[in-house]
Order: C-alpha cells, then sequence, then structure tokens
C-alpha cells in the first residue's frame, strides 16, 4: 500500500492555476476597493502580480497556509506597483486585499 500523502507533499500548482488564482483574487479586491478599475489595468494587474507570484513560487508554497504571512509579502512586493497602476491609495488597496484574501 502506498503512503498517504501528506498535505505538506503538495505539488506545486500549475500555471494555469496560479494565474486564474491571481485573477480571482484581484477580483475580489477590486471589488472590495469600490473604485474603478479600467478592464486594461486590471489585465497588466494580473499579469504583474502574476509574474511576481511565479518569481516566488518555490516561498509562497511552503507558506500556503499562512495567509497572514502571505498579505505581508503582497504588501511589500505587489502593493506598491499595483497601486501605481491603478491610480489608489496604498493603504486602501492593501486592506482591500487582506479582506479579499482573508490575511
Amino acid at each position: 500500500m502506498p503512503p498517504i500523502p501528506q498535505k505538506k507533499d503538495a505539488p506545486l500548482p500549475t500555471a494555469r492555476g496560479i494565474r486564474r488564482a491571481c485573477s480571482k483574487e484581484l477580483y475580489r479586491t477590486v471589488k472590495r476597493l469600490k473604485v474603478y478599475v479600467p478592464d486594461d489595468a486590471v489585465e497588466e494587474g494580473e499579469k504583474l502580480y502574476y509574474r511576481k507570484v511565479i518569481a516566488n513560487l518555490i516561498w509562497i508554497h511552503e507558506n500556503r497556509s499562512n495567509r497572514k504571512l502571505l498579505c505581508d509579502w503582497w504588501d511589500e512586493s505587489v502593493r506598491p506597483e499595483l497601486a501605481e497602476l491603478w491610480k489608489v491609495d496604498e493603504a486602501h488597496l492593501g486592506k482591500a486585499f487582506r479582506e479579499a484574501f482573508g490575511g
């Protein structure tokens, strides 16, 4: 009988899965911002977020169960550029993301 796989041994997500997760997280964030963000800016934001996640995939995967830590990473790595791209307040964007992501 093969050993029961542990949650810590979960395989890395696929590129498609990462892209869809990033898209969903930013969609939920935009809804909580209650500010209009143009569609092309949202697409650029998704690309930016996706690139950042891919660049830090191993660390993100290892800490996938710690939402607070992931939100802290997002605040440092993604929020400043995304706030500039979307022309929104950084603090408001960070709060909206934490509400949407659960961290």
